[in-house]
């Protein structure tokens, strides 16, 4: 279905403005009613659900990961216009202050409706997350210890 391939290649121009550090055209696939969510215990992880927000979010992924680079493994997008599901399976890299160059990999899994973003989740390795996250804390960028923005997510089950 050509809308399936539309809905695609938006997402690879969004993955790929975001390797260009421009969040532009990811802020603005998202409904007004969105749903942001990344798992974890860590300064990127909670679940946001206003735009002004998920902006904030965007704005401390760059000023933690701000060489962050993704690429797509694979791409699937189903449904219908009305509601539509989509999984990207990514790598990311990046580099530490110090030099260090680091990665992790993921999928995001979107909801879609009439082509915008109503659910974004991200999942990865966040434990690696976190322990990166606190590095870069150490070689100086506070951002990377900050409390999550929005409601936490993921808190970890009683033993």
């Amino acid at each position: 279905m050509i809308y399936r391939r539309i809905v695609a290649h938006r997402l690879r121009r969004a993955f790929a403005a975001l390797n260009r550090g421009d969040t532009g055209p990811v802020l603005a696939a998202f409904g007004r009613d969105a749903r942001h969510t990344f798992f974890g215990r860590h300064a990127l992880a909670g679940m946001r659900h206003d735009t002004a927000s998920i902006e904030a979010w965007y704005a401390r992924l760059q000023s933690v990961f701000p060489d962050l680079r993704f690429e797509i493994d694979a791409l699937s997008v189903s449904g219908m216009p009305w509601n539509t599901v989509a999984l990207v399976e990514w790598r990311d890299s990046y580099t530490l202050p110090d030099g260090t160059r680091g990665g992790n990999q993921g999928v995001h899994a979107l909801r879609l409706r009439w082509g915008r973003v109503t659910e974004l989740r991200v999942y990865c390795d966040t434990q690696l997350l976190a322990g990166v996250l606190g590095l870069i804390e150490r070689q100086g960028v506070r951002e990377a210890g900050l409390e999550p923005l929005g409601v936490a997510v993921g808190a970890a089950l009683p033993a």
